[in-house]
């Protein structure tokens, strides 16, 4: 008969044969009897670039926190490689990597001083790994100089080497770009992108960025008030509701004959219609009805226009 030990052992070696890198199951939490997540659930493939986007307090944050282990869900759990974090966190995290919150340096010391003493806290200083990381994020130049000295685009970059250190499987990014100017978001996207493509890499980061998410992402995860209200690939989004910019005259007249097909108004000039319905036909009735049809041109749906529709109440939860 197997000892406790060794049964325990031997689960969690089945539990990590699994195609999933991240799972999160059921999360919900409470601050001060206020709701900050309810039932939040999501997966992340391996090797998947996943966007957890929301408003400020929607509970991205929050969820980043269970994940790492540092804040305790009221009901729910989150696995990574199939080992609980709540049960086993020490063992879970040590394929993670994160950039959580603003990191915290010591200025008064080198860059290099930094990732010394921040690594010993996680089980020790590797010096060649180290020099590689910090050439992959190119502050090799700069590793020398205190940190008070560097910019805000070298910070991030040294807290971007330190959770590479642990060669990790997955990188957990809150909001990695912010007060990044053009040249280094573009910098930061092609890095994530380069890792995946070299090393497999899993990455789930959270971002108001959207043009930033729709370029690098995989799929999204949109929270609303502390629940996932959509989620889907980011490939997909222009097939999920056709959109189409239009011009108009008689908007009095042309709504209700849109709103028969099922479509709606998104803005000004641009409406939504089922996938179902022929175009051609929409067009048809609008001119019968004596709308005038200067413009009506099918437009890819973007990130941004499902976000909105999401915070606005348009889009349905799935």
């Amino acid at each position: 008969m197997l000892t406790s030990v060794v049964q325990e052992k031997f689960a969690l070696y089945q539990v990590s044969e699994t195609s999933n890198m991240l799972e999160a199951r059921n999360l919900y939490k409470t601050f001060g009897g206020k709701p900050a997540l309810k039932n939040v659930g999501f997966m992340l493939e391996r090797g998947e670039i996943y966007g957890l986007l929301g408003h400020n307090g929607a509970g991205k944050s929050t969820t980043l926190g269970i994940i790492l282990g540092m804040v305790a869900p009221d009901q729910g759990e989150v696995f990574i490689d199939g080992i609980s974090v709540q049960e086993h966190r020490s063992k879970a995290l040590r394929k993670v990597g994160a950039i959580f919150e603003a990191p915290a340096f010591y200025d008064y010391m080198t860059g290099w001083q930094n990732l010394k003493i921040l690594m010993s806290y996680s089980g020790g200083f590797d010096e060649k790994a180290a020099r590689e990381v910090v050439g992959r994020v190119g502050l090799e130049q700069r590793i020398g100089s205190k940190v008070r000295t560097y910019s805000h685009g070298m910070r991030q970059r040294l807290a971007l080497a330190q959770a590479l250190l642990p060669e990790p499987e997955l990188l957990l990014l809150d909001e990695p770009t912010d007060g990044l100017d053009p040249e280094g978001i573009k910098w930061f996207r092609d890095f994530i992108l380069e890792l995946r493509e070299r090393k497999g890499m899993t990455v789930l980061f959270n971002s108001h960025l959207l043009s930033e998410v729709e370029l690098m992402c995989d799929r999204v995860a949109i929270l609303r008030q502390g629940e996932r209200v959509f989620e889907g690939s980011v490939k997909n989004l222009s097939d999920d509701v056709p959109t189409y910019q239009v011009d108009l005259e008689a908007w009095s007249v042309a709504e209700p004959v849109i709103q028969r097909f099922g479509g709606s108004l998104l803005e000004a000039s641009r409406i939504a219609l089922p996938a179902v319905v022929d175009s051609a036909q929409v067009v048809e009735d609008l001119v019968k009805a004596g709308v005038r049809v200067r413009g009506f041109s099918k437009v890819r749906r973007s990130l941004e226009d499902v976000y909105m529709e999401i915070l606005d109440g348009r889009g349905s939860p799935n």
